[in-house]
């Protein structure tokens, strides 16, 4: 039965972040350049130089900023735009024709943030004119003076690599820069999964311009390679040993590729995973394989006109497909036979990458296999639809035939059981109810659900080892590798050699490890610094659970929370805190931070190193998000040992009503500072909302008496010159009105000095005239203690 194509919609675009702005960048502009993450969750596009603004648009699928840049007229927007294979994060590099390359990537917080920016052309007046990230390298064509190169301009080109990998707090880690190639003509490069493609442009020397080269990095060779002569050629260019090429001398040491050749006249070029596609302008598809050879895929039934026309070129399941304007044409890679044809209602769609083998998302938009069309419509799936001859039965059939064979074998009685009389019997209950958990007409079971996850693992790592053995992506398998690890032991008690076996992972990839911990856990940022989980406890649980007696891990072997918090000081420390402050509001007996053991902040902190060899950021942060009294009262003796006032101040107003106690002594511990010195006086206003509601005025000038520095020396009017000036009543009137005014009681006066700060209205009567008198410590026991120099406080009439 012949086959049928289908066109299936995956998403009409609703779902990306700036749908708007996507659906009219994909519409208005042809030219646009779109490229798609490795993991399909992220698209890219890029508008040529001179397009309107914002030129670069990156989207996202679910919630999440997109990232818009613009660059005005007369400045120079990026030549091209890459994702790179970082499974934990995205990021993506951007390339200048001037040699600037940024990168940018989406962290823990919300938005794209710039991570570096670095040059790639190392010498004045030189310029990138073709650029491709090939396996987290990136490779560009670099135009460089011809005096400077020692030659014509014909060949006044190099291409030079760079590693570009994931690094820490920085982002990235780019490698030395290499000279693959020296003297030659200017080459577009077209990167796919294992090689690299370098082919001639319009501006190549004609005597060179039918040869193109193919560099697989993980083999270290270079195919040198003539389609129209049928010719090609192996040499070693591995820059792990320090191979360079000069591309004259090279063509020299290989017969034949010099002979007399029409040009390689291609409308349009394509990378896939099976080689270089060519199209050319007579319709005739042809395939440049990895060792070189070259061979007709087919024709087309519909040829490309002129240089204007819109063409893309993909495969699946060994069918190539070909978009050319608004026709989508199937053909078989094997015979070149046309399957089909059809006519598409745009004239303006893009073919994405196809996606890594294995990705969450392949599995989510069940794309698997198929291959991905982008318009402003949405984004599409073409793939082959099974004849109905080829269909296989149903789990639920599967069910009842196994055991109908079962029962049959166990039964006495001579009739035959049938899957009907299995489905409509109630003795037999088993099959029914695996059926229904098949069906999904009840809730799976614990068991299926892990049955389910353990093979989806065994299913993805078996494609992983054939891909690891391959040699195909090994960095992502890799990666891939270590997160299906780390979900995995998640999953056991992390006792012993598993808790060792997830501390080795850390250690050597400790991205794609927190990658993992990031899903299992469900972080995210709220938007105000902090952080929110909507994990179940049982997985906070096993990530908070210290060691048992008796079971402590050996030497070097950190606990999970520790070897988390460890992990985020090597990746984003600024987001340690967070964490610390999340996990101890997570809680349970025994485990967290309500349980007996170490405070989840001094875990923390161990991790952090020995006292006084600690980053002083964050063990503030640390101590001030504890909650716990002691450490915060450490911290804000921090804050006042650096003079840090505001920042103290706001410690203690950050305090909640039910922390009256903390909040007042921590107010004491300031009001000594404000009595010592001026250095707080410009902060009063904090400290008076710091004051406690329940301090009388009274009480606040015993605080302030005790805290008073010692007179040596009958006070002065005014302090001597460069002295600290003294504690005044003007600075003092704001504190005392603070704890005056926190109520007025209605008995008589309980203070001598809450009637100063009240207003009765009218002057109190003139005491009769006297004879001068001593106050007796008898009839007021308060004011002795405030005689100055061991003097008895004196009154007298003032007739």
């Amino acid at each position: 039965m012949k086959r049928a194509a289908t066109l299936r919609l995956l998403s009409d675009l609703s779902n990306f972040s700036g749908a708007a702005r996507l659906r009219e960048f994909l519409a208005a502009d042809p030219g646009v350049r779109v490229r798609c993450s490795p993991d399909g969750r992220h698209l890219l596009l890029l508008r040529p130089p001179g397009a309107p603004a914002p030129q670069l648009l990156v989207a996202g699928r679910g919630p999440g900023e997109e990232l818009e840049r613009a660059w005005p007229a007369g400045q120079p927007s990026p030549l091209d735009a890459f994702f790179l294979p970082w499974p934990v994060r995205p990021a993506l590099v951007l390339v200048w024709e001037t040699g600037l390359a940024e990168v940018w990537g989406a962290g823990v917080g919300p938005g794209w943030r710039l991570l570096q920016s670095t040059e790639l052309c190392s010498g004045g007046g030189s310029r990138v004119v073709a650029v491709a990230a090939p396996r987290g390298r990136l490779v560009w064509c670099e135009e460089r003076q011809a005096d400077a190169e020692g030659g014509s301009t014909a060949f006044s080109h190099c291409v030079c690599v760079r590693t570009l990998e994931p690094s820490g707090e920085a982002g990235t880690n780019l490698g030395r820069a290499h000279i693959l190639l020296h003297h030659c003509p200017p080459f577009r490069l077209l990167a796919s999964r294992k090689d690299l493609f370098l082919v001639p442009t319009a501006t190549t020397w004609p005597g060179v311009d039918h040869i193109l080269l193919i560099w697989s990095p993980g083999k270290g060779k270079v195919i040198v390679a003539a389609p129209s002569l049928r010719l090609s050629h192996c040499k070693s260019l591995n820059p792990g040993r320090g191979d360079t090429w000069d591309f004259r001398t090279l063509l020299r040491g290989l017969p034949g590729l010099l002979s007399p050749a029409q040009p390689l006249t291609v409308h349009t070029w394509a990378a896939t995973p099976q080689g270089l596609l060519l199209l050319d302008f007579r319709g005739t598809v042809s395939l440049v394989q990895s060792h070189g050879g070259t061979r007709t895929v087919g024709t087309l039934q519909e040829a490309p006109v002129g240089l204007a026309g819109s063409a893309a070129l993909g495969t699946f399941h060994g069918t190539l497909a070909c978009v050319l304007g608004s026709t989508l044409e199937l053909l078989d890679m094997g015979s070149g036979q046309l399957l089909e044809r059809k006519v598409l209602s745009t004239d303006r769609v893009h073919l994405l990458e196809p996606l890594a083998p294995g990705t969450k998302d392949e599995e989510e938009m069940g794309s698997r296999g198929g291959l991905r069309l982008l318009s402003a419509l949405g984004l599409f799936q073409v793939g082959w639809e099974a004849p109905q001859s080829l269909e296989l039965p149903s789990a639920e059939d599967l069910v009842f035939e196994e055991a109908c064979e079962y029962y049959q074998r166990r039964s006495l009685r001579g009739a035959q059981l049938t899957p009907e009389e299995l489905r409509n019997n109630n003795v037999f209950r088993a099959p029914q109810a695996l059926a229904s958990i098949l069906q999904g007409h009840v809730s799976p079971s614990t068991l299926l659900t892990t049955l389910r996850a353990e093979l989806r693992d065994y299913r993805g790592l078996e494609q992983l080892k054939a891909q690891l053995v391959a040699g195909d992506d090994e960095e992502a398998g890799w990666t891939e590798l270590a997160e299906q690890e780390v979900a995995r032991l998640l999953r056991t008690e992390l006792m012993g050699d598993q808790l060792a076996q997830l501390n080795t992972i850390f250690q050597a990839l400790p991205t794609a490890a927190w990658g993992a911990i990031l899903r299992a856990l469900q972080l995210q940022p709220d938007g105000n610094g902090r952080l929110r989980s909507q994990a179940p406890p049982d997985v906070w649980k096993k990530v908070l659970g210290g060691t048992a007696v008796g079971k402590e891990p050996p030497s070097g072997v950190l606990p999970l929370f520790e070897l988390l918090c460890q992990c985020l000081c090597q990746l984003e420390p600024r987001w340690l805190p967070p964490f610390v402050e999340l996990a101890q509001q997570q809680g349970g007996p025994g485990w967290g931070a309500g349980g007996p053991g170490l405070p989840l902040y001094r875990r923390a902190l161990a991790v952090l190193g020995e006292e006084g060899t600690r980053p002083e950021a964050l063990e503030l942060e640390l101590l001030l998000g504890s909650g716990r009294p002691k450490a915060v009262l450490q911290a804000v003796g921090q804050l006042v040992q650096k003079e840090q006032w505001e920042r103290a101040l706001e410690a203690g107003l950050a305090l909640g009503p039910s922390s009256p106690l903390l909040r007042s002594e921590i107010f004491k511990l300031l009001l000594a500072e404000f009595a010592r010195h001026r250095q707080l006086d410009a902060h009063l206003p904090l400290l008076c909302r710091l004051c406690p509601p329940d301090l009388a005025p009274a009480e606040l000038l015993l605080l302030l008496q005790a805290y008073l520095p010692d007179e040596s020396e009958p006070p002065t009017p005014f302090p001597e010159p460069g002295a600290e000036p003294p504690l005044t009543v003007g600075l003092l009137r704001a504190l005392l009105e603070q704890t005056g005014a926190q109520g007025q009681p209605s008995g008589p006066v309980l203070s001598l000095y809450e009637d100063i700060l009240r207003d009765p209205g009218t002057p109190p009567p003139t005491p009769p005239r006297g004879t001068m008198t001593t106050l007796q410590a008898s009839d007021h026991p308060g004011p002795g203690i405030w005689a100055p120099s061991g003097k008895g406080l004196c009154m007298t009439d003032t007739g």
